[in-house]
């Protein structure tokens, strides 16, 4: 609807103009345009990305996660109440990171509620919660997660910060006697 009404704006002042002054206006509202497609277009790609972040946990693979994220990418939990892991640094960190986590458990889901572009378009805000089958048919650890994600010129995720209710989680793992205050 805006690309819309910014075209049409553009045009009719193209077909009006009869001065040097509206040509102008024209060339900023045609810029404006480019640089809104630009940014539209770097939002969709970086959401994507991180829908296959999620959909590459769910399908257990540790090698496909780490190559979404740069060489040098940031995985931090800053809730991690001294006994859940501090998070990972640099592609191969994160690999080792997530390799030992998907056999411990017989499944993992994890239902994006809310994603939103930021107003810069290399930041991605994420709602969603996960569902994490315990193995013996233990149960069900679910939790409410919030995360961000902030990517290079390149599309790779330069930084993911996971945050999640660490009450919940240690509930849920039998360490609510560990968490440090």
């Amino acid at each position: 609807m805006k690309r819309l009404l910014i075209l049409t704006v553009t045009t009719v002042c193209f077909l009006s103009c009869a001065n040097t002054e509206q040509s102008e206006k024209v060339v900023q509202l045609q810029n404006q345009l480019k640089q809104y497609e630009m940014t539209t277009e770097k939002a969709t790609k970086n959401k994507e990305t991180v829908r296959a972040f999620f959909n590459a946990l769910t399908a257990e693979n540790a090698e496909t996660v780490a190559n979404l994220f740069a060489e040098d990418a940031k995985h931090i939990n800053p809730y991690n109440s001294g006994i859940f892991p501090t998070g990972a640094n640099g592609k191969e960190g994160i690999k080792n990171y997530w390799e030992p986590v998907f056999p411990n458990f017989d499944g993992m889901t994890f239902d994006i509620e809310e994603i939103y572009a930021m107003e810069d378009p290399n930041m991605v805000f994420v709602k969603y919660k996960g569902d994490i089958k315990l193995k013996n048919n233990a149960g069900v650890y679910s939790n409410d997660y919030y995360s961000t994600f902030k990517f290079n010129t390149d599309g790779e995720i330069t930084e993911y910060v996971e945050i999640f209710n660490p009450i919940v989680a240690a509930r849920g793992f039998g360490l609510l006697d560990k968490i440090k205050q």
